[in-house]
């Protein structure tokens, strides 16, 4: 109307009038006739806006009405993602900096290894989420409209309905567009906007998905190693025959559906990959169901693991006790700097420590006792210039190197700062119905 074409504000008045007056018995009666669901919606609009029949979709194409308003979901759908991701790295934040200075064994190819503390591993799960973080803020703001392009993009119809004139018709598409919420709309398009999008879409919701199964799975481990544990209600049962059982259910479920998440970006692969030309509807059914599972399944895992990234149980007796079983090994190399220093040969001192440390290893393998090769080092007289220096060199915080400075730098510079457009949305604790 405001570029010019024959419409009354009484049409226009009508419209508005009748934007929630929807006959849904009637809309699913039409598209049982007609096969064509815009279609079935459009006659049931008319039907309501008698005066404003003649001009509902004019010049539009049932994609004007689909893609677009898939684009506005997709990116209000983000809107809704977004702020639940920031809230569990902000709990997971403040969990990492209380245990910043904890001392935890550490795993390579989950056999024990140098030192760490709870709350630098704790920062490489957030490290991960801030990545999907910046990933889907980068995927939404990526997004376009695909703004008012006709039957095969061309935008044929509308230079029809403005006479030729293609500077209204790009105007046309302008104005629609930043009605939509949208700085940019997609400069070529078929019928549809490219199937790439959703892609792109689908791409940063499944990597999120591997992120969360990599955090879930560390906490499985970790719960057999009864290190630390998710959530257990007072009242919760683990196993219907085994009353002990504590399973770690809420990271299973987000495992479960995880693995879900991360398979549904093949079907966008697959049908970007089929469009013929300017489109084919075997797109249509599969899109319906996989872009809102996808977005369904990221916002309850994300529930989840708000939950569980809330209620995390640390158990400080158990890891230094798995700490005093595997740290005399790791403490050799001190020993060996210790004793030359008080003047031993470093050779003879290596050999000294090989043999004891194999002793102690049949020990703990053999026959299922502690680790006894520090009690090994304190009976031999050939230690004895270092026997009082023992205790500090088997000091767990000297063997976590830069780990609790690493956490209050990585927390202040990189983790704080991208939750600052959240904070107004970070919310109270969530319960988990079931």
């Amino acid at each position: 109307q405001s570029l010019g074409l024959p419409i009354t504000d009484e049409q226009i008045k009508e419209m508005e009038a009748n934007l929630d007056n929807i006959d849904f018995k009637m809309a699913a009666e039409e598209e049982k006739k007609l096969r064509h669901d815009v279609m079935a919606h459009v006659h049931t609009f008319a039907h309501c806006c008698p005066k404003a029949a003649a001009i509902i979709h004019l010049g539009a194409t049932s994609c004007y009405v689909g893609d677009n308003t898939d684009l506005i979901v997709l990116r209000d759908g983000f809107n809704l993602l977004l702020p639940k991701l920031a809230r569990v790295i902000s709990r997971l934040a403040d969990f990492a900096e209380k245990y910043a200075d904890m001392p935890t064994l550490g795993f390579t190819h989950y056999q024990p290894a140098q030192l760490t503390t709870v709350g630098k591993r704790c920062c490489l799960w957030i490290q991960d989420l801030c990545m999907d973080l910046q990933n889907l803020e980068r995927a939404r703001d990526d997004l376009r409209f695909r703004g008012v392009k006709g039957t095969t993009g061309t935008q044929a119809s509308f230079l029809q309905l403005f006479e030729g004139d293609h500077s209204k018709v790009e105007e046309l598409d302008r104005l629609v567009t930043a009605k939509a919420g949208f700085k940019r709309a997609y400069m070529v398009t078929g019928q549809t906007y490219s199937r790439k999008v959703d892609i792109g879409v689908l791409s940063v919701l499944a990597s999120l998905g591997a992120s969360i199964h990599k955090i879930c799975t560390d906490i499985r481990l970790l719960a057999n190693l009864k290190e630390i544990e998710e959530p257990f209600e007072k009242e919760q049962i683990g196993s219907s025959a085994m009353p002990y059982k504590r399973n770690p259910m809420r990271s299973e479920r987000c495992c479960s559906l995880a693995r879900h998440l991360m398979t549904l970006v093949l079907d966008p692969l697959q049908t970007a990959s089929v469009q013929w030309f300017e489109r084919t509807l075997d797109d249509s059914a599969n899109r319906r169901v996989c872009l809102a599972e996808a977005f369904l399944t990221a916002d309850i895992i994300l529930s989840t693991l708000q939950n569980i990234s809330e209620g995390l149980v640390v158990y400080p007796k158990v890891i230094e006790r798995r700490i005093r079983q595997e740290l005399p090994f790791m403490a050799t190399e001190n020993i060996i700097m210790a004793m030359v220093k008080a003047g031993g040969n470093r050779q003879d001192c290596h050999e000294k420590i090989r043999v004891l440390s194999q002793q102690a290893a049949a020990v703990v393998k053999q026959e299922g006792g502690d680790n006894d090769f520090i009690d090994r080092v304190r009976t031999d007289p050939y230690f004895s210039p270092i026997h009082k220096q023992l205790e500090s060199l088997l000091d767990p915080s000297s063997f976590t190197g830069r780990a609790p400075q690493q956490v209050a730098k990585f927390l202040k510079e990189e983790v704080r700062p991208v939750l600052i457009p959240y904070q107004s949305k970070m919310g109270g604790k969530i319960e988990l119905a079931l």
